[in-house]
C-alpha cells in the first residue's frame, strides 16, 4: 500500500495509522510485546477509514474525518502503553517522495501553445489575456536550461524572439494614445544623453539657438499632423537634429530636407521626384511621409527609442543589432547602443538631449530669441514655367521669399504643367492674372563629354585638360573625394548647360570662334581638328582659362583655311540636335553622306555631338 502521495494540491498521507507504524518500527519506538497488539488495532482502523470513505462527499469532510481519525489513533496509543515516547506532529514525519521534473521539451512546446493562444485572443480583441498568455510562455522558457540541454538552443531562442514580437505587436496595436501626448517619450538622463547636452551647449551652442528660431516656420504645421495621428508632440523637435529645421539640408548620405529622407525611402512613403519637383523638400509633405515612417518603425519595435534609431540608420540595421544579441530577456535601445554605429548611437541621446533642454532652458544656461512667425500664405494652380524670382520681383515682395514657401521646386522654377504653388496670402489673385506676362523659362539639358580615366591620371589633370573644374567633375559624378577615382572609370565631364553651342553662333568670322558658357580650349581644338598648342600660340594665350564671348582664332593667320569653318551658306540648312542623335543618324535623315556631313562641321567620326547642338547640313 503506497504510504504518500501527491495530487494537485500538494502532499497527502494515504493511511497516518500505516506510516506511524512503519515510523515506530524504523525508530525502534514501540515495545515489541505491544507490535502486534498495535498492529491488530491499526488494521481494524485501516478497516473502519474505508467504510468512512465510502460515506464521506467534499474534501472538506475527508479532511475532518481524517483529522479524528489522527486523534483516536494518538488516545489509543497512550493508554496501551503509557511509557511509549510521543512523537511529533504528523506533518513533521512526511518525508515527500522525489518531486517530478517536467521535461524541457515539453516544457518549449507548452510555452509554444500559449504563443498560438495568445495570438487567437489578440485577434479576437482581449489584449489583457493574449499578455498574460505571453507571459506564462516566456515564463516556461526560462525554466528551459540550455546548459544542460544544449540541443534546445536554438529552439528557445527563436522562441524567445517569437513572444517578444508578439508583445509588440500587441502593444502596437494599441493606437489611441492614452494620457499627455506632450510626454510620451521618457527622458532617460545617463552619461550620453549629458555628453550631447553640454555639446549643446558649447560648442553648437549657435546651430541649437538658430534652429530653434527656424523651427517657429514649420512646428504648428509638425504639431497639428502629429496630433492628428496621436503620436507624442516631442517628435516634433525631430528635425531639430536631423536638419536643424532647414528644407534644403543635404547629408553626405545624400539625404535632403527638414526630415532628411534618402531618395527610396521618399520613394516608399509617397515623395516624389522629377526634373522640376522634388518633394523630400516639401515641408507638408514630407511631414506626413515622416509620421508615416514614424508610424511603422513604432509599429515594428514597440518603443520610441528603437524606432527613432531605426529612423536615423534604417530599421534592417536595427533588426540585426537584436537578432545578434544574447541577452536572455525583451529588447530595448540601451540594450543595442553599443552595437549601433557611432552617428545612430549619439542620435538617440542628442534627441533626448533637446528635448531635455527645451523643457527647462534656464537651467541648461539657454534664453531663446522668439521663433520665426508661420507666415501666412494660399495656394493656387499655375501652369507657366516661370522663375521664382520673377515672381518676388512682380509681387515685390523680399527676394527669395517665394522660394523659401515653395522650397521643394529644384531650379526655383514652376514647372510646365498644372502646379499648386504657395504665395503669401492675399496675392493669388494677382498672381493669375500677371504670371502669363512673365518670360517663360525651360530647364537647361545638361551635356557632358564622357572620359575613362588612364593609369597615372588625376582628377586635376582630366579638369585640365578639358578645361572643366574639379568641383564641377565631382559634383557630376558624386565622388566623395576628388582623390579617388581609379583606371577604367568612367567619369562625366560637365559641358555646357544650355548644350555645346552651335557652330553658326560661335563663329564670328573666318577662321574664329567666339566663346560660348562651356566652352575649352580642348573642346574647341577637337572641333576646329587643331591642337590645343597651336590654339593658344594663334591667340597668345599662356594658360587655358577662358572668358565668355571671347573671339579665338582657329586658324593660322594668313592661312587658306581660315575661310574654310563650319558656316552654313544661304543655301545650307541648320539642324539642332536631338537626345540620342548620332552623326550618322542625322546624315541619313537627311539624305546626305556621312563624309559630307563631317566635312561640312569639321568633324570627323570620332568627334562627340551634344543635344541643342547646331550642325551644318550642306544641299
Amino acid at each position: 500500500m503506497a504510504i504518500i502521495c501527491k495530487n494537485n494540491r500538494g502532499w497527502l498521507l494515504e493511511s497516518p495509522f500505516i506510516c506511524l507504524a512503519v515510523l515506530f518500527c524504523v525508530l525502534g519506538c514501540v515495545p515489541k510485546k505491544n507490535y502486534d497488539a498495535s498492529i491488530t488495532s491499526m488494521r481494524s482502523s485501516e478497516e473502519k477509514e474505508a467504510s468512512d470513505l465510502a460515506t464521506l462527499s467534499g474534501e472538506n469532510s475527508h479532511s475532518s474525518g481524517q483529522e479524528s481519525r489522527h486523534e483516536d489513533l494518538q488516545e489509543e496509543i497512550e493508554t496501551d502503553n503509557p511509557e511509549t515516547i510521543s512523537l511529533p506532529p504528523v506533518e513533521e514525519q512526511l518525508i515527500p517522495a522525489e518531486e517530478t521534473i517536467t521535461p524541457p521539451q515539453e516544457l518549449l512546446e507548452t510555452a509554444l501553445d500559449a504563443c498560438t493562444a495568445a495570438r487567437s485572443k489578440w485577434k479576437n480583441g482581449d489584449l489583457e489575456e493574449a499578455l498574460a498568455e505571453l507571459d506564462e510562455a516566456y515564463a516556461l522558457i526560462l525554466a528551459v536550461d540550455t546548459e544542460r540541454w544544449p540541443d534546445l538552443y536554438q529552439q528557445k531562442e527563436d522562441l524567445r524572439y517569437l513572444i517578444s514580437k508578439r508583445i509588440v505587436e500587441i502593444h502596437a496595436s494599441r493606437r489611441a494614445t492614452v494620457g499627455d501626448t506632450s510626454k510620451s517619450i521618457p527622458l532617460v538622463m545617463n552619461d550620453h544623453v549629458m555628453r550631447e547636452i553640454k555639446s549643446f551647449q558649447n560648442r553648437e551652442r549657435e546651430f541649437f539657438i538658430s534652429s530653434y528660431k527656424r523651427a517657429g516656420r514649420y512646428r504648428p504645421m509638425i504639431l497639428e499632423a502629429l496630433r492628428e495621428e496621436g503620436l507624442p508632440e516631442q517628435l516634433s523637435w525631430l528635425p531639430l537634429i536631423e536638419s536643424g529645421f532647414k528644407t534644403n539640408a543635404l547629408s553626405r548620405a545624400r539625404a535632403l530636407g527638414l526630415w532628411q529622407f534618402i531618395s527610396s525611402t521618399g520613394y516608399r512613403y509617397g515623395l516624389k521626384r522629377d526634373q522640376w519637383v522634388d518633394e523630400r523638400m516639401d515641408p507638408e509633405k514630407a511631414t506626413g511621409a515622416a509620421i508615416r515612417y514614424l508610424v511603422d518603425l513604432h509599429g515594428l519595435f514597440g518603443d520610441w527609442m528603437s524606432a527613432l534609431a531605426g529612423y536615423n540608420c534604417g530599421e534592417g540595421r536595427v533588426l540585426r543589432a537584436i537578432k545578434n544579441q544574447r541577452i536572455n530577456y525583451l529588447d530595448n535601445f540601451w540594450d543595442l547602443y553599443e552595437q549601433l554605429p557611432r552617428e545612430t548611437a549619439r542620435y538617440v541621446p542628442r534627441f533626448i538631449a533637446t528635448l531635455t533642454i527645451l523643457q527647462d532652458p534656464a537651467k541648461y544656461g539657454f534664453d531663446f530669441p522668439e521663433p520665426n512667425p508661420e507666415p501666412p500664405v494660399e495656394t493656387v494652380t499655375v501652369a507657366r514655367s516661370v522663375k521664382l524670382s520673377s515672381l518676388d520681383d512682380m509681387l515685390s515682395i523680399e527676394n527669395g521669399s517665394m522660394k523659401a514657401l515653395n522650397p521643394e521646386l529644384r531650379y526655383g522654377v514652376t514647372p510646365g504643367k498644372a502646379y499648386q504653388l504657395r504665395v503669401p496670402a492675399g496675392t493669388g489673385a494677382k498672381v493669375i492674372d500677371t504670371i502669363s506676362d512673365l518670360p517663360q523659362w525651360e530647364v537647361p539639358a545638361d551635356s557632358y563629354i564622357t572620359h575613362m580615366v588612364r593609369r597615372g591620371e588625376t582628377l586635376g589633370a582630366i579638369a585640365r585638360k578639358y578645361g572643366a573644374s574639379t568641383k564641377r567633375i565631382v559634383t557630376a559624378n558624386r565622388l566623395r573625394s576628388e582623390h579617388r577615382i581609379w583606371p577604367g572609370q568612367k567619369l562625366k565631364i560637365p559641358g555646357s548647360r544650355s548644350g555645346t553651342s552651335s557652330l553658326v553662333a560661335q563663329s564670328s568670322g573666318p577662321g574664329t570662334h567666339k566663346v560660348v558658357s562651356g566652352d575649352s580650349l580642348w573642346v574647341i581644338a577637337k572641333k576646329y581638328r587643331v591642337s590645343v598648342n597651336n590654339l593658344k600660340k594663334w591667340n597668345q594665350l599662356s594658360g587655358t582659362k577662358l572668358n565668355k564671348g571671347q573671339v579665338l582664332k582657329v586658324a593660322p593667320p594668313g592661312s587658306k583655311k581660315a575661310g574654310n569653318t563650319a558656316i552654313a551658306g544661304k543655301k545650307d540648312k541648320v539642324y539642332r540636335v536631338r537626345s540620342g542623335d548620332t552623326l550618322d543618324k542625322i546624315a541619313k535623315r537627311h539624305g546626305i553622306s556621312l563624309t559630307a556631313l563631317l566635312r561640312a562641321n569639321n568633324l570627323d567620326k570620332k568627334s562627340t555631338i551634344f543635344p541643342k547642338q547646331q550642325l551644318v547640313v550642306p544641299q
